[in-house]
């Protein structure tokens, strides 16, 4: 009678039924034929120019490369990352370890002494005496109704969302990276132009004294040269402080300690220019973002988490078995007439709980209406990074071309001051006016420069990086 009841419990667990819903990937915002922002911008030829893996190669800048191969190892944040995996993917071990019988291994060795107004004891045994066990204990949960199947599925998940919250961290710190990295060389060709300023100031500071010494200026053309002299100065060492907070920014990103960090200066050439990148189709967007993958995860662990709940409603079903020796005397502890066992299924049953089972129940698809809003905000919030970057990249390069134009202008402008104001037919007034008006041009043509770079990085960020599923 035994033998065929377990039988059929246990081909019910193997075949049980999961009450977690059907999972569908939830839909989102309809992809568009082509990105909106895309028109007008220079795309790659071939259309796989974007690098896969380590796509910060695709600028070319052996430093930037070296800095990248620090940022995996040194990062702190990467590897707190890491640790959480570590976690995600020992809970999906823990909930898996439910699929498989728990056997305990149990011996004792007591003396007592019973009652003798016990309502079991016989008159004339003795009270006191010993007791010796050893055995095993079998214990297993007969997933009739898929709670532990689904407790897996939503721990399998989790990991997975895990491992694609460390592909998205690893993503933004090293576009940070490239970001700051471009910013100090940034300064750097921007330190140049001022010390090249400062200088040619300070000469144009010494030639007004000496008109003024000859009654050839006035004085307020010397305080004019001055005032100009002291102002590039104090933008140099402002420039100097914003180098130094970027390259200490750089040190914590790769782990090190920002007192014994140094980068060489090494300017910004100003031929560098974003790299032609091909934004893909928007359809094929979601597939390349793992920040997307990890939303998307998260949604099937919140749909499975939906099955563990439905399934306290209903009995869990287990099978248990007891085999060892019992015995109040070690001669015969371990002898065949101690033998004892015991096996047979359960079956318990919530009858009633305070509605505690229907509170879990709209907790558990709460969860999944919130995961699934989730999920279509960072597809939304994908499609407009990518049309952020685009647009960012194509408007910002018509400003470099008109700045380089204007900066150009204001140069000549400058030299026409200069001849105007030895010939004696000009004051310094003019002079300072297009000093100040040719290096506003040349540091306005630098920063634009620079976020020109930097989009182009935010767009490689959008798509995804070198990020495969």
């Amino acid at each position: 009678m035994m033998r065929p009841l377990i039988l059929a419990l246990l081909a019910a667990g193997l075949a049980g039924c999961s009450l977690a819903p059907a999972y569908h990937v939830p839909e989102s915002a309809a992809p568009a034929a082509a990105f909106q922002e895309a028109a007008g911008w220079k795309q790659a030829q071939p259309a796989d120019a974007l690098a896969r893996g380590q796509w910060w190669k695709v600028y070319g800048d052996a430093g930037l490369d070296a800095l990248q191969d620090k940022i995996s190892v040194g990062n702190q944040g990467l590897q707190a990352a890491l640790a959480r995996l570590q976690q995600a993917r020992a809970q999906t071990q823990f909930a898996g370890a439910n699929r498989y019988p728990t056997v305990e291994a149990k011996a004792g060795a007591t003396r007592a002494r019973t009652s003798v107004n016990a309502p079991g004891f016989k008159p004339g045994a003795e009270p006191v005496g010993n007791n010796y066990s050893l055995g095993l204990d079998l214990s297993y949960e007969l997933d009739v109704f898929g709670r532990v199947r689904n407790q897996v599925s939503a721990a399998e998940a989790g990991e997975q969302a895990s491992t694609a919250d460390v592909a998205t961290l690893e993503l933004s710190l090293r576009a940070e990276l490239a970001s700051d990295y471009f910013s100090l060389r940034s300064d750097d060709a921007q330190q140049l132009l001022l010390e090249r300023v400062v200088e040619e100031y300070a000469k144009a500071l010494q030639l007004t004294e000496n008109l003024f010494k000859g009654g050839a200026a006035a004085s307020i053309d010397v305080a004019q040269a001055q005032a100009q002299l002291e102002t590039a100065r104090t933008k140099a060492a402002d420039l100097r402080l914003h180098r130094a907070q970027t390259e200490h920014a750089i040190a914590v990103l790769l782990g090190e300690n920002p007192s014994s960090f140094k980068l060489a200066p090494r300017a910004l050439a100003e031929s560098v220019a974003p790299p032609a990148i091909d934004p893909g189709l928007p359809s094929a967007l979601l597939e390349r973002r793992p920040d997307v993958a990890a939303a998307e995860r998260r949604v099937a662990a919140a749909n499975a988490s939906i099955g563990v709940a439905k399934a306290a409603y209903f009995p869990v079903f287990s099978l248990a078995a007891a085999f060892g020796y019992d015995s109040t005397q070690t001669g015969s502890w371990l002898q065949a007439p101690s033998r004892a066992w015991s096996v047979g299924p359960l079956a318990a049953l919530t009858l009633f709980d305070g509605g505690r089972r229907n509170a879990q129940n709209q907790q558990a698809q709460a969860a999944y209406d919130e995961q699934v809003a989730n999920y279509r905000n960072t597809v939304l919030a994908a499609y407009r990074d990518v049309e952020d970057s685009l647009v960012a990249l194509r408007e910002l390069e018509q400003q470099g071309a008109s700045q380089a134009a204007a900066a150009a202008a204001a140069g000549r402008a400058l030299e026409q001051s200069n001849y105007r104001y030895k010939g004696g037919v000009a004051t310094y007034l003019e002079v300072a006016v297009s000093q100040n008006a040719a290096l506003q041009a040349q540091l306005a043509a630098s920063a634009i420069q620079l976020r020109r770079m930097q989009a182009s990085v935010q767009l490689v960020k959008a798509l995804g990086g070198g990020w495969q599923v």
